[in-house]
């Protein structure tokens, strides 16, 4: 399988092969994870922990690709994706609707409960993440240096 559907955890930072749709798409999967994570950490608890996708909003997030693309991707953004507000959306539903009260564990997109990927329902994964932000929250509360 290939290693983009993993946490990098021998590069975590990507100083060592640093690619920006692999790290994003990696920043997204652990966003996940670890949600999953959290969600079963609460399971004897009231608290909730969910995971929510946005959709693809016009931000800056382009800024730094070559300007023909940055500038073709304009009249995309305007066409196909969302405004701020609407990628709001799906947070503020989860986090206030009160059908959802107690709803853990879960992935919504576009207001609506999805099905996560695979990768993104590895348990084993989610914990070895939480495992490896414990370590590194650890080291930097305590002032050593972290490095991967």
């Amino acid at each position: 399988m290939p290693t983009e559907f993993f946490i990098q955890f021998n590069d975590f930072s990507g100083k060592k092969k640093y690619n920006p749709h692999k790290a994003y798409g990696h920043s997204k999967l652990a966003n996940l994870l670890f949600a999953n994570e959290l969600a079963r950490r609460f399971e004897s608890t009231s608290q909730t922990a969910n995971a929510v996708h946005p959709g693809v909003i016009r931000t800056n997030l382009l800024r730094h690709y070559n300007p023909v693309l940055k500038h073709g991707s304009v009249v995309l953004e305007k066409l196909f994706f969302k405004n701020v507000r609407q990628g709001a959306a799906t947070q503020v539903y989860v986090s206030t609707h009160p059908d959802l009260q107690g709803a853990s564990g879960e992935y919504y997109s576009n207001c609506n409960l999805k099905e996560p990927s695979k990768h993104g329902k590895d348990q084993l994964m989610a914990k070895k993440l939480w495992d490896f932000s414990e370590k590194i929250v650890t080291k930097i509360s305590t002032g050593d240096d972290w490095k991967d």
